[in-house]
């Protein structure tokens, strides 16, 4: 039986190509084919797997291995008290940035999400009918998102595994690409960048999250204590703090921030240069790096916004190693392929 997710890249194969080679593929016997390097690609609970890593000793396939495994064991973050797609909406809404995205990106646009996790992002932006597909390295995370789509009816979520440094799928895709949280645990940041960067159409948008340099200090000193002293002091973590929280919640929560084995911090100039090199523009940042102007956001995230003035900047950003660390010291930038 075909069941609609394996259908979708299917009839939409086109857009697929071979991640280790780049070439087309096709699909016969339930399975997707490279007819160039002959590799075959195969499907889990009608999640295709297009999972592609040198097979060589050099550390980026170790720690793509580590990273694997790691979120195959801990998959993040969990559905825990969602149960359909008013939840994860309420959940959403509940934060501006994501509202705001929601309501600036077209119904009629084309997403990918690299490195989704159990897809709630993917599945949130498809709840008004856009087709969004979810990519990730882990399948168990991606079992996660496609069982809550299947329950909540959620038609436009589309999920697939694969690794952000080999896509499998075609350069100048996409009217939006988004990473989110992921491209700082991989073994070099701007490389996985470069290569999720070529699926943007030109005049297209990517989005990207990071740990920040200064934001993450507070949260790297709680990583310290918490090893020498284990549990005793979770509670100096505001999550870990909660009664409310639910128990699950927090151990995710506390794998992630605190136990992860890969993890790199940036600074908004560093961006900068990764947008030089492969032809984007700046169009804003969250939170705004800014000392001056109104601290809000413009309705629409994809209005361009020129950066503040380099010491601005600078100033800014270390403002943010007390500021920053509520939300684990991370930053967003959207920018605009030329």
């Amino acid at each position: 039986m075909i069941v609609e997710n394996s259908r979708f890249f299917q009839e939409n194969v086109d857009l697929l190509c071979c991640p280790k080679c780049q070439k087309d593929i096709t699909f016969k016997d339930n399975v997707f084919i490279c007819h160039s390097c002959n590799n075959v690609y195969a499907s889990f609970d009608s999640i295709p797997s297009l999972f592609y890593k040198k097979e060589d000793r050099n550390t980026g396939g170790i720690v793509t291995d580590t990273v694997k495994s790691f979120y195959e064991e801990n998959p993040f973050p969990n559905y825990d008290n969602l149960i359909d797609g008013h939840s994860l909406a309420g959940r959403f809404n509940e934060g501006p940035f994501e509202r705001l995205l929601d309501a600036s990106v077209p119904l009629e646009a084309k997403i990918i999400e690299c490195g989704c996790g159990t897809g709630q992002l993917t599945n949130f932006l498809s709840l008004r009918g856009r087709s969004v597909i979810g990519t990730d390295i882990c399948i168990n995370s991606l079992k996660l998102g496609q069982k809550f789509k299947e329950r909540a009816g959620i038609a436009g979520a589309h999920f697939l595994q694969m690794n952000l440094f080999y896509p499998a799928f075609k350069e100048n895709t996409f009217d939006l690409v988004i990473s989110k949280g992921v491209l700082h645990h991989t073994v070099d940041p701007k490389a996985g960048f470069r290569a999720i960067s070529r699926l943007v159409k030109p005049g297209g948008y990517i989005l990207i999250g990071l740990y920040h340099k200064y934001g993450r200090l507070i949260t790297n000193f709680r990583q310290v204590i918490f090893k020498l002293t284990g549990e005793r002091f979770y509670s100096l973590d505001p999550i870990l703090g909660d009664k409310r929280i639910s128990p699950l919640k927090k151990k995710i929560w506390l794998y992630d921030q605190y136990k992860h084995p890969r993890e790199s911090k940036h600074t908004l100039r560093e961006v900068f240069g990764w947008l030089n090199d492969y032809g984007f523009s700046f169009v804003k940042s969250y939170p705004r790096f800014k000392l001056f102007g109104s601290p809000d956001v413009s309705k629409n995230v994809f209005l361009s916004e020129a950066p503040g003035h380099v010491l601005e900047i600078l100033l800014s950003e270390v403002a943010m190693s007390t500021g920053g660390s509520k939300n684990g010291g991370f930053f967003v930038v959207i920018a605009k392929k030329k």
